[in-house]
């Protein structure tokens, strides 16, 4: 499957609904580098399409909740995942039909998919110390960010690892953990009374 601009829900299904292929695509190379390394909890994959993170995830031992717009491939999701610990939904995120619980998911993965503002939920329902993954399209057009552009919405994170090169941008950060005693973000620097 190619990388295309600009697709409606319509288009999706009907590529799902026409794949030929049986098996599964592999789950992008630095999404099972960034995720193997973590210990395994709760996963929100975002905009999950057929499901090869989210099955990739679940797979090693992550409870992943998956939400995608295309009734196809969360179909195809559904029956590509039986008897793994996913919850597949069926969800524009366009027009927030899913809600994400602030401070509830040690991985949100947002791979291929690019919604501006949604990224501000997403960095809301990662837990403290928890970890983010993105992969966009780099260029002009609305479905594509510019170079430099998708560090900047995580300032203050931890950043594990992040790269620009042949057309995408991904990046892997972490959550800044909150100090409960303090009253603070670990990253927020101490102030002393006096």
């Amino acid at each position: 499957m190619g990388i295309i601009e600009s697709v409606g829900l319509e288009d999706w299904d009907r590529r799902f609904r026409d794949e030929t292929r049986e098996e599964l695509p592999s789950p992008l190379p630095f999404v099972v580098e960034m995720a193997q390394g973590l210990e395994p909890g709760e996963a929100l994959d975002l905009a999950c399409g057929s499901g090869r993170h989210a099955i990739w995830l679940a797979e090693h031992g992550w409870s992943v909740t998956a939400a995608d717009g295309s009734a196809a491939g969360i179909e195809i999701l559904k029956k590509r995942s039986e008897g793994l610990s996913i919850q597949a939904l069926v969800a524009d995120l366009e027009k927030h039909e899913y809600s994400i619980a602030p401070d509830a998911w040690d991985l949100i993965v947002i791979s291929l998919y690019l919604q501006r503002d949604l990224f501000e939920p997403a960095k809301l329902g990662v837990k403290p110390g928890g970890v983010l993954i993105a992969i966009t399209l780099l260029g002009a057009g609305r479905h594509r960010l510019q170079a430099g552009e998708l560090k900047n919405y995580f300032v203050g994170w931890e950043i594990l690892q992040f790269a620009e090169d042949s057309g995408f941008a991904r990046i892997a950060v972490r959550s800044p953990k909150f100090d409960q005693q303090a009253g603070r973000s670990a990253t927020e620097p101490r102030t002393t009374s006096g």
